[in-house]
């Protein structure tokens, strides 16, 4: 089985948020599959997708400062800043945590551990809702 669905997330602020729940609920058909994968897919170039800490609302605030940190705006040598000093360092974040993530699927749920959900990772004060494209395949 292959489904594919492209779904919007609910627009959010800058920060690190947990997007589990909101992705899950667009795929009843994961229920059915013994062993599969999910992939999830963002498109769109200053947010990223990454899998971590579900439980502590510290671990997301602790990203976003060593985040800010890494990659600071208004940097001297950032030449592209035509859309706001967040801009460039929303594109490096996002390339640095990455666009995409593939979950193995177990006995119709999600095989990660306890502690894990999926965050999106708004990089701009205001990105406004932010398209997956999510591929479900399995049997």
């Amino acid at each position: 089985m292959w489904i594919q669905k492209q779904i919007r997330l609910k627009p959010r602020n800058r920060g690190f948020h947990l997007v589990t729940e909101e992705i899950l609920s667009h795929l009843p058909e994961l229920k059915s599959l013994n062993v599969g994968l999910l992939h999830v897919f963002i498109q769109h170039t200053s947010a990223g997708l990454t899998i971590n800490e579900n439980a502590d609302p510290s671990v997301r605030q602790d990203f976003e400062s060593y985040f800010n940190q890494a990659v600071p705006e208004n940097q001297p040598y950032y030449l592209h800043d035509d859309e706001g000093s967040d801009d460039m360092p929303a594109h490096l974040k996002s390339s640095l945590l990455g666009c995409s993530l593939s979950l193995p699927i177990s006995n119709g749920r999600l095989n990660v551990g306890i502690w894990q959900g999926i965050y999106l990772c708004e990089h701009r004060n205001q990105g406004g809702s932010r398209s997956l494209v999510l591929t479900l395949s399995g049997e």
